[in-house]
């Protein structure tokens, strides 16, 4: 089989609508080519392992990569895939370069070149995110580990966004929990809160495509029985009232439901909002206290802002 790689050269800041609108027309994964993932400086602090390569990087912003079935139907697909992108401005997502390149790979390329770009990472104190097919060994006795397989999945669970979601989680999360992970994607936060003890984690996703993926990466993780997930726009499915609500989406989703948010925490609960670039942190802050919460810390990594807020006793 032939299929057509699609590459956008965009902004960091439009990277996960990018994504998002790449899996919905069908691509099983994306490729993410950072420029500043190359110029950063990495500190040890958790041990992180990287192999990069200049070559493989834009001089500047982000591609993105895609990969289709060449069909009858691509042309319309990538037609539809530009609009849905040029559509973003609407949502003041600046889209950078937004250039739109389409080529033709073998089979056999795509089916394993884009293994090389992902690692085992440990991504706090207790939390490392290992590739299906690496062999890993735990370095210390309580360390966490969840196996992603991103052939199925939304993402390798290291963007800063996933990775601040689930450092809030290990500081806050106890046995017995209930949490909600609104628009689970893989599935990593609401995996992550099941290891740290949580008795019940209600995972929910628009995209029937992230219902499947976040389902078999839980099974990888053998926490099924922990966690319930659930095809749902935002918290209509939601029944009961959560300890933990984390939602790791864009700010503009996240500021249309603060006040249900508000409704299903747990007097004294956290809710926990990530995917939310810094030019929107005070939006989203502001959009937190109307609704009754108060703001208990403030993570920045990179461009990326992680909010952790309390509904008061």
């Amino acid at each position: 089989m032939k299929w057509s790689e699609l590459s956008i050269h965009t902004s960091e800041e439009a990277v996960d609508a990018i994504s998002n609108i790449l899996h919905e027309a069908g691509a099983s994964g994306v490729v993410i080519e950072d420029s500043q993932d190359f110029e950063k400086q990495r500190g040890q602090q958790y041990g992180e392992i990287y192999a990069l390569d200049r070559e493989d990087f834009p001089q500047y912003g982000v591609i993105v990569k895609a990969y289709l079935p060449v069909s009858s139907f691509l042309a319309e697909t990538v037609e539809e895939i530009k609009l849905a992108i040029n559509n973003l401005v609407n949502f003041d997502i600046n889209l950078g370069a937004n250039k739109v390149s389409v080529s033709e790979i073998d089979e056999q390329d795509w089916s394993t070149a884009w293994k090389q770009y992902y690692h085992p990472v440990k991504i706090s104190n207790r939390f490392t995110i290992v590739p299906t097919w690496e062999d890993y060994e735990r370095v210390e006795s309580d360390e966490l580990m969840i196996e992603l397989d991103p052939g199925m999945a939304f993402g390798t669970g290291t963007h800063p966004t996933t990775v601040m979601s689930l450092q809030a989680l290990e500081k806050h999360v106890q046995p017995g929990m209930y949490v909600t992970d609104v628009g689970t994607g893989s599935g990593v936060l609401a995996i992550g809160a099941a290891m740290l003890g949580a008795d019940h984690v209600h995972a929910l996703d628009l995209d029937p495509v992230a219902v499947k993926a976040a389902i078999e990466n839980i099974e990888l993780n053998n926490v099924s029985a922990n966690i319930n997930v659930v095809e749902g726009d935002l918290l209509d499915t939601v029944k009961e009232p959560a300890d933990i609500v984390v939602a790791n989406i864009l700010a503009e989703i996240i500021m249309t439901f603060t006040d249900d948010a508000y409704t299903v925490v747990k007097p004294g609960g956290l809710f926990i909002t990530s995917g939310i670039i810094e030019a929107k942190k005070e939006d989203v802050k502001q959009s937190l206290t109307n609704a009754g919460f108060i703001i208990d810390e403030v993570m920045m990594m990179e461009d990326w802002v992680t909010i952790v807020s309390r509904k008061p006793e």
